[in-house]
């Protein structure tokens, strides 16, 4: 069975755009970096509604640091259509309510499907409540994460909303690279972790195991 191009799939999504017309777009921003190289690619062709929506996030002065990152990288971003941030106020209950039974699994297994799926299903809640026709993520840009389970994840969600999921890799051609570039060029903050307690622990795991080598050198 073929691989299917998600990133070609949504060039020829963009493609069929009626000329002349701009649609509405919700992007489900995981953090201000990866949105850098999304939003490049996407500004273009919609109006968008960014949608900094992430639960996961601990604890909430991550969660502020990241919001306030997002909101650097909008003052300073180009954009000839317009682009309006949607922030829900800091609550990490949905996402323990997501993983339940999965908090110690490992990262990209089934602690993070479920994750990756309770926000992407807001964010299609949030597509049908502001008019949007399309909604997205910038997920796909990570190379941390399995763009074809988002992209399935997003269709089957899609299917009981209005608004079209529309498929990417967006880190194909170069993104993520994109994403890093443009992160420094904008003076943006780099987390380096997901975002959830168990990502954390497990990215101070590994900062204590670079120490640890580095003194041994």
């Amino acid at each position: 069975m073929l691989k299917r191009q998600y990133h070609k799939e949504m060039a020829a999504e963009i493609e069929r755009i009626p000329s002349g017309t701009v649609p509405r777009l919700l992007l489900h921003s995981c953090c201000g970096p990866c949105s850098t190289a999304v939003l490049e690619q996407l500004i273009p062709f919609f109006e968008i509604v960014l949608f900094f929506y992430n639960p996961n996030i601990a604890p909430q002065e991550e969660f502020d640091r990241r919001l306030e990152t997002q909101k650097q990288l909008l003052d300073q971003l180009q954009h000839p259509h317009p682009i309006t941030l949607i922030a829900p106020p800091y609550d990490d209950a949905p996402f323990w309510d997501a993983v339940k039974g999965a908090e110690h699994t490992p990262e990209m297994g089934e602690r993070c499907e479920k994750c990756i799926a309770q926000r992407l299903e807001e964010a299609a809640k949030a597509a049908d409540r502001y008019g949007c026709e399309w909604f997205a993520t910038t997920l796909t840009v990570s190379p941390h994460k399995n763009a074809p389970y988002i992209n399935e994840c997003g269709e089957a969600i899609a299917a009981r909303y209005q608004a079209r999921f529309l498929t990417s890799d967006f880190k194909k051609g170069g993104g993520y690279a994109r994403s890093v570039a443009l992160s420094a060029e904008y003076g943006l903050y780099r987390q380096d972790y997901c975002g959830c307690p168990m990502s954390l622990r497990e990215a101070e795991e590994r900062r204590a195991e670079r120490e640890k080598k580095q003194k041994m050198t």
